[in-house]
């Protein structure tokens, strides 16, 4: 599949450039960095669709944003506009999939309590609860993204990843981690899913420790295989801190604490 990969020079799009090509995908990257195949902001509207109509993508993996806070008109262009410029250049060159990263923290304001036994687990269905401006982008983002699957037809899998790392370094880490070839995994089943129309997946690894329902992603395809348990004794060796305590209270952990809040027009 020729696939147009926005955000393509950072931490997660190097690793899903590189994944999905030897998977067999003909990857194009874009970013506003140098490195990229294409050199564009994604949010500006004219050069993601002159991105889209030269390079005719078969679907679209949109990785490009802020990572984390910012004030909120900075996280609304970063998540908002960047995913209308490409549905709208995606309608104009009659691409029909996209694939939106967006994250746990569009629920992140969720209590954690009661979400850590084999019969309970967050749902893709939870209400949008954003714990930062950037988890309302994502909110934001998502909802856009719905609407343009409503109104032509198109597919959208939007993919709330958790903690995306080489590998776990603390005790949330335990259930949210995301490793790096699971995110693979999961990008190839949201590209490869027949038909999936909306549909909403957690980017967690396989974790024994996990609050998450991996069941939305494994009816598309996704079946992580990693586990973070495999370091829990080496992180569980440390003491718990004040922080690990506070950053167990909610599902967006560090970013549902006080330490994230700011105004929202912060200079």
């Amino acid at each position: 599949m020729r696939v147009l990969i926005t955000g393509a020079a950072g931490s997660i799009g190097r690793v899903v450039s590189a994944g999905l090509t030897s998977l067999g995908h003909d990857v194009i990257g874009l970013d506003i960095l140098p490195g990229s195949d294409l050199i564009a902001d994604s949010a500006d509207p004219a050069e993601v669709h002159a991105a889209v109509a030269s390079t005719r993508p078969e679907a679209i993996v949109h990785l490009a944003g802020i990572p984390t806070e910012s004030a909120l008109p900075d996280a609304l262009t970063s998540h908002v506009i960047t995913t209308a410029a490409l549905l709208e250049a995606m309608i104009r060159c009659d691409v029909r999939r996209i694939v939106y990263a967006s994250s746990n923290h569009a629920v992140g304001r969720t209590p954690r309590a009661g979400f850590d036994t084999l019969d309970h687990r967050l749902g893709v269905d939870t209400p949008p609860r954003p714990d930062t401006f950037y988890g309302v982008g994502k909110v934001a983002a998502e909802a856009l993204l719905g609407m343009y699957v409503d109104r032509h037809g198109i597919d959208a899998v939007c993919t709330r990843i958790g903690s995306f790392l080489e590998r776990p370094t603390s005790r949330r880490n335990l259930a949210s981690w995301l490793s790096h070839d699971d995110c693979v995994r999961m990008f190839h089943a949201a590209l490869t899913a027949p038909s999936p129309g909306l549909a909403v997946l957690y980017g967690i690894s396989n974790n024994t420790r996990g609050w998450w329902d991996l069941a939305p992603g494994r009816a598309l395809g996704y079946h992580p295989q990693d586990d973070a348990e495999d370091w829990a004794t080496e992180i569980e060796a440390t003491p718990e801190t004040d922080e690990d305590i506070a950053e167990a209270a909610a599902v967006g952990g560090p970013f549902a604490t006080p330490k994230f809040e700011r105004p929202a027009f912060q200079p």
